[in-house]
């Protein structure tokens, strides 16, 4: 029980302090979002339990965000520097 509230603790502390930064923005959450839907579903069809599908809407999540700063990132280099 301490475990999960510690883990969750985190998570929501990790959440709220990313708030205002380039990570805050209509595309990336987009992508965080589809990630995470396309990670649900790959852990549950490679796990088959509730821990894998958590697991794989985490790390989707996680993807998701990433490809959607990058993606953030070319649109602003291309629309000031070309």
């Amino acid at each position: 029980m301490l475990k999960r509230l510690l883990f969750l603790s985190i998570l929501v502390f990790s959440l709220v302090g990313c708030e205002n930064t380039t990570y805050n923005t209509p595309t990336v959450r987009r992508n965080a979002i589809g990630g995470a839907a396309v990670g649900a579903i790959a852990g549950q069809i490679i796990g088959r339990d509730t821990r894998s599908t958590l697991i794989g809407a985490g790390i989707g999540a996680l993807a998701g965000t990433a490809i959607g700063h990058e993606k953030q990132k070319n649109y602003y280099r291309r629309r000031y520097y070309y």
